[in-house]
C-alpha cells in the first residue's frame, strides 16, 4: 500500500473520532450550559414569586378568599412554564399548578445551593425549595423537568454526527492529496535510487537538498552508503591487486634464489661423496639462500600489511619510546655497532605501532650494513626533536625530525631518489631491496617524509623522517587514496 494512501486511510478514521470526541466534551458542555440556564430560571421565578406567596399565604389565614384567587391566578400566569406548589405551615397546600412531581413525591425541605434533581416514577425534576418566612409562614417549590434541556441536546448531537460523517471523505480525500503532494520527492528519490548505475556509484547518485528534512536525510544517507561501497568497493579492488602484485613479486624475485638452491641440491644429490670443504660451501650457499628467501618474503608481507592497513590501526603513541625500543634491539642484534641516541623525554604522534616499528627498524638495519667503510664498524647517530612550523601535509603545526646519520661511504645525490625504489640494490648490497621502500611507505602512510642528504660532517648519509605531532584538536588521520608499493612499478 502506498503511504499516501495509508496517510489518507489514517486521517479519515481519525478524523472522525476526533470531531465525535469533541462533539462528546461539547455535549456535556452544553448539557451543563442549559442545566444552568434552567436553575438560573428557577431561581428567577422564586425571587419574582416570593411576595405574592407571602400574600396568597396570608389571605388563606385570614380567609380573604377573593383576594386569594385573585393571587392564585396572577402566581399561576407568571409561571406557565414551570410548575408550583405552595404549602402553609400546618402542611395545607395553597397553590398547586404546571408540571410538577406526583404528590407522593418526598419534596426538599430546602435547598440552599440551589435546584436539585428529584427523581420520581421514572422522570427527572429540577426542583427549587423557598422557605417563606413573616406573619404567615409556609414552603415554596417550583418544579421544571429535566428533560426540557433534552430538543437542544438532540440537536447538538445530530449536528455533530453530521459533521463526523462529512469529515470522513472530505479528511480523507484532503489527506490523500496532501500526503500525495508530500511524498512526491520520496518518490523521485526512489526513481533516482532505481535508475542508478551499479558502477557508476556515489558519483551518479547526487544528493541537492530539496529543503524536506526527511528526504535530504534519506538522500544523505542513501549517497553516504553508495561512497562507502565505492570505498570498500576501492579497497577490494586494492586488495586484490595487492595479491596479484605480491605473487607477481614473489614469483620473479623468489627464481633465482631457488635456482641457486636447486642446483646446490642438485650437486649434493649427485655428489654423496663431496669432500667436507666443498659440501659446506654449498651448504652456506643454501643458508644464504634461504634467508634471503625468509628476507624477501617477509619485506613483501609488510610491504603488503602496509598497503591493505585501515586508520581504525592507528592511535596516539610515545615516538620517543618506540625509538628507543628499536635502537636497543638493535644494539642486541649487533654489539658490534657504535649507536648512540638523543631523545626527549617523550613526543607524541598519532601513527601505527607496527608500521613504525618497521620504519625505524630498516632505517636502523640500513645504516648498520651501509654505513661504514671497509673494515671498521659503523658508527650510528640518532636523533628525535619536535620542531614548530608547517607538516608536510601542507596543514599548520608542529612536526618530529627524526634524523639517523651514519659514517658509511654515502649516496652521491643522483640516486638518492632511486634507494626507495622496489627492489633497488647497491652492487654487494646482501638485502632484499625493500627496507627503504618500507620507510618510504610507511612514511607516507603517516602523512610525513623521508629525505637522503649528508650529515654536517660532509661525510656519510643522513636520513630525515618528519612526521606531524599529534594534535589535540585533529587526533586522526587520513590514509592516503592511492597505496599500491607492493605492485609499483620501478
Amino acid at each position: 500500500m502506498k503511504l499516501a494512501t495509508r496517510i489518507a486511510l489514517s486521517v479519515t478514521v481519525v478524523v472522525p473520532l476526533l470531531v465525535l470526541a469533541a462533539g462528546l466534551l461539547l455535549l456535556g458542555l452544553v448539557n451543563r450550559d442549559l442545566h444552568n440556564q434552567q436553575d438560573t430560571r428557577l431561581q428567577d421565578q422564586a425571587s419574582a414569586t416570593l411576595p405574592d406567596v407571602r400574600t396568597l399565604l396570608a389571605a388563606t389565614r385570614n380567609d380573604r378568599l377573593k383576594v386569594e384567587q385573585n393571587q392564585h391566578r396572577l402566581i399561576v400566569g407568571e409561571l406557565l412554564d414551570a410548575g408550583i406548589r405552595v404549602q402553609a405551615a400546618d402542611g395545607t397546600i395553597v397553590l398547586e399548578g404546571g408540571p410538577q412531581p406526583a404528590d407522593t413525591a418526598q419534596l426538599p425541605k430546602a435547598t440552599p445551593g440551589g435546584p436539585v434533581t428529584l427523581r420520581a416514577k421514572g422522570r427527572a425534576w429540577r426542583v427549587l425549595t423557598v422557605p417563606v418566612n413573616g406573619p404567615a409562614p409556609g414552603a415554596l417549590w417550583l418544579f421544571a423537568p429535566a428533560s426540557a434541556t433534552e430538543p437542544q441536546i438532540a440537536a447538538v448531537r445530530g449536528r455533530v454526527v453530521l459533521v463526523a460523517l462529512l469529515a470522513a471523505p472530505v479528511a480523507g480525500l484532503l489527506g490523500y492529496a496532501l500526503a500525495g503532494r508530500a511524498t512526491a520527492s520520496v518518490r523521485r528519490l526512489s526513481r533516482r535510487a532505481a535508475e542508478l548505475d551499479p558502477g557508476a556509484g556515489a558519483a551518479a547518485f547526487p544528493t541537492a537538498p530539496v529543503h524536506i528534512t526527511e528526504v535530504d536525510e534519506l538522500s544523505s544517507a542513501i549517497g553516504q552508503l553508495l561512497a562507502r561501497y565505492d570505498q570498500q568497493a576501492h579497497r577490494t579492488a586494492q586488495a586484490l591487486d595487492t595479491a596479484r602484485s605480491f605473487s607477481s613479486a614473489a614469483s620473479h624475485e623468489l627464481r633465482t634464489p631457488l635456482m641457486s638452491m636447486r642446483t646446490d641440491l642438485d650437486v649434493l644429490a649427485a655428489h654423496p661423496d663431496l669432500p667436507a670443504e666443498e659440501r659446506a660451501e654449498v651448504v652456506g650457499d643454501l643458508q644464504r639462500d634461504h634467508a634471503r628467501l625468509l628476507e624477501l618474503l617477509t619485506a613483501l608481507r609488510m610491504l603488503a600489511q602496509g598497503d591493505l592497513v585501515e586508520v581504525s590501526a592507528f592511535g596516539p603513541l610515545d615516538l620517543s619510546e618506540l625509538v628507543d625500543t628499536v635502537v636497543g634491539e638493535t644494539l642486541r642484534r649487533h654489539p658490534e655497532v657504535q649507536l648512540s641516541a638523543e631523545l626527549p623525554s617523550e613526543l607524541r604522534v598519532f601513527g601505527w605501532d607496527a608500521g613504525l616499528r618497521i620504519l625505524l627498524a630498516n632505517l636502523l638495519g640500513n645504516a648498520v650494513v651501509h654505513g661504514h667503510l671497509p673494515d671498521r664498524p659503523a658508527r650510528i647517530t640518532v636523533r628525535l626533536r619536535a620542531e614548530n612550523g608547517v607538516q608536510p601535509s601542507g596543514d599548520p603545526g608542529g612536526q618530529a625530525v627524526l634524523t639517523v646519520d651514519d659514517a658509511g661511504p654515502g649516496i652521491p645525490p643522483g640516486e638518492r631518489e632511486a634507494v626507495f625504489r622496489r627492489f633497488h640494490h647497491r652492487p654487494g648490497s646482501p638485502g632484499s631491496g625493500l627496507g627503504l621502500t618500507l620507510v618510504a611507505q610507511q612514511a607516507a602512510l603517516h602523512r610525513g617524509t623521508v629525505t637522503v642528504g649528508t650529515p654536517p660532517t660532509g661525510t656519510g648519509t643522513r636520513f630525515e623522517l618528519r612526521l606531524p605531532l599529534l594534535a589535540v584538536d585533529a587526533p586522526t588521520l587520513e590514509l592516503p587514496t592511492r597505496r599500491d608499493w607492493i605492485s609499483r612499478g620501478n
